[in-house]
């Protein structure tokens, strides 16, 4: 038998309306977890969405900072938290993992309400977790992804900019990760219905980014609530968590094609002290560029570059602090990841890093003709 868990979802200045109705069968006492930022300015609009129900809301809770076990036990020992029937996440990709973490280890329902559409996080059925000290540590998966998620698109296009910018990158992996670690067994059809469905709707990341993208970007420097940008949120939490629901089997590890080795890339960086400021999805934008350069679609690589001078995502080493003195270190923790494996064929450190290399050069090349 197998069960897997897709996302629903909810989006709009005013999806915040269909709270009660959703949550309500799944009991009242509600934990809300999440960042102080989002916390800050979701939680008006869900008080005021809950006026006169009998959901029965907590004070907000500080997530602890960094997607943790740590921080994943201190929420599960509140009497706040070990009491609710149900646990709303608020926020970011970090604050969201934690809270389905802890909701995980309770065995509790969690509905996911993102403030920034910088991730898949609010969608997915697994966690990334960090050590204290911000160092990828490893995935952890829930038993199900949230129930529902809520998109309040107007608190999303007054979020940062940047948090947008760096989901486009970190989303756009989709289709060249899961084709990339999918390979072998797309080419023998020996694979499942799941995952065969995911590496299909992958593709629906990367028209959607490369044709709104630009538009979205625009609307959300300026706290525009349009089209375009709630094209590129779905794409972002939906699109690409779905990917991610349909391409991991969690239960019984029968496969993984949901990321390769751009992820493998972003790992790498959490330890370098430069790449390590930059943000989750801008260090994976890069990685998507060495993943084609390693795998010879160079052609593929140079017409994203248009794209990503236009969205200014990194092209170059220089661009995310990376010194090539870093790239031993970062070789080494990338090398040490599961992901390292999923690729057609195995894959070296000094092929990894003359791929790193080698994109710098490209990207180098090309800005210099295109000034």
């Amino acid at each position: 038998m197998s069960t897997l868990y897709l996302p629903a979802w909810s989006i709009g200045p005013d999806c915040y309306k269909e709270v009660y109705e959703i949550v309500r069968p799944y009991g009242k006492k509600v934990a809300v977890i999440g960042g102080h930022t989002a916390l800050s300015v979701a939680m008006p609009k869900l008080k005021a969405a809950l006026e006169g129900t009998d959901l029965e809301l907590t004070d907000p809770i500080w997530f602890g900072g960094e997607a943790s076990y740590e921080n994943a036990a201190m929420l599960e020992a509140m009497d706040e938290v070990k009491n609710a029937d149900v646990i709303f996440g608020v926020g970011g990709g970090r604050a969201m993992d934690t809270a389905k973490c802890a909701a995980g280890h309770l065995n509790k329902p969690i509905f996911a309400f993102p403030t920034l559409a910088s991730n898949c996080a609010s969608c997915t059925t697994l966690c990334v977790m960090y050590y204290p000290d911000g160092a990828m540590r490893d995935l952890y998966y829930p038993k199900r992804c949230a129930i529902h998620t809520f998109m309040d698109s107007e608190i999303i296009a007054n979020s940062p900019a940047e948090y947008v910018w760096a989901g486009i990158g970190d989303s756009l992996a989709k289709e060249f990760e899961s084709e990339f670690a999918a390979r072998n067994d797309l080419a023998a059809f020996k694979i499942q219905h799941a995952p065969l469905m995911g590496t299909a709707i992958a593709k629906c990341c990367t028209s959607a980014f490369l044709h709104y993208g630009e538009k979205a970007m625009e609307q959300i420097r300026n706290h525009v609530d349009g089209y375009e940008l709630q094209q590129v949120t779905l794409g972002i939490v939906i699109t690409a968590g779905m990917v991610s629901n349909l391409t991991v089997e969690t239960v019984k590890n029968e496969y993984f094609y949901n990321d390769s080795i751009a992820h493998g890339f972003y790992y790498g960086c959490t330890v370098c002290p430069g790449a390590h400021k930059h943000l989750h999805g801008e260090l994976v934008s890069m990685g998507i560029l060495v993943l084609l350069t390693l795998d010879k679609q160079f052609e593929t690589r140079d017409r994203l570059f248009p794209f990503y001078k236009a969205l200014g995502l990194p092209m170059t080493m220089e661009a995310i602090e990376l010194p090539e003195s870093d790239l031993p270190t970062l070789v080494d923790k990338a090398a040490t990841m599961d992901n390292w494996h999923y690729v057609p064929t195995p894959i070296t450190k000094e092929q990894f890093t003359q791929a790193i290399l080698d994109t710098d050069k490209a990207a180098k090349a090309w800005l210099a003709a295109n000034k």
